[in-house]
């Protein structure tokens, strides 16, 4: 299977405030109210029917400032190193990242968002509705992040895995 190439191309550009990666929240929860910009391509703009009749969505974007993948990490809530399937930090074999956010409104391809934890010209790959009948489970466990997740408000993004 390692001679696949799989090639993706964006179907928009991400806006936000956050310049760099320094300083921006770890996920959505702790980016509570952070506004934001989805600009979608045109091309992609009838992709968009019927988007409107949902309160939340996936982004899903490329890591495009990260360095070389990692597969043994020290993550932001944690002191520790783990290895990156165990995290949700940037640095990984394919730089794919997930945020779930509140679509505040469409206008034509651009969508406004809030509770936004990504950087300003992120490219987006993809977009899904968040529904959650489909989407929310109950956990048993949550692995090293049960003594850590308690962190996630006070923790950002330090740049440590940036190019």
């Amino acid at each position: 299977m390692s001679s696949i190439i799989i090639i993706y191309r964006p179907i928009g550009i991400i806006h936000s405030s956050f310049e760099n990666v320094k300083g921006v929240p770890i996920q959505p929860p702790a980016a509570k109210g952070v506004r934001g910009v989805v600009e979608i391509f045109p091309e992609y703009v009838d992709g968009l029917k019927d988007l409107d009749g949902f309160s939340h969505i996936f982004l899903i974007y490329h890591f495009h400032m990260v360095d070389k993948c990692r597969l043994v990490i020290k993550p932001f809530l944690d002191y520790k190193e783990h290895g990156v399937f165990a995290t949700r930090a940037p640095s990984r074999p394919n730089p794919i990242g997930i945020s779930v956010v509140r679509l505040l409104r469409i206008e034509g391809n651009l969508l406004y968002v809030s509770d936004l934890d990504i950087v300003d010209g992120t490219p987006l790959l993809d977009i899904k509705p968040y529904v959650p009948h489909f989407d929310v489970r109950d956990a048993e466990k949550i692995g090293w992040l049960s003594n850590n997740v308690h962190k996630l408000k006070t923790i950002a993004d330090d740049g440590r895995f940036i190019r």
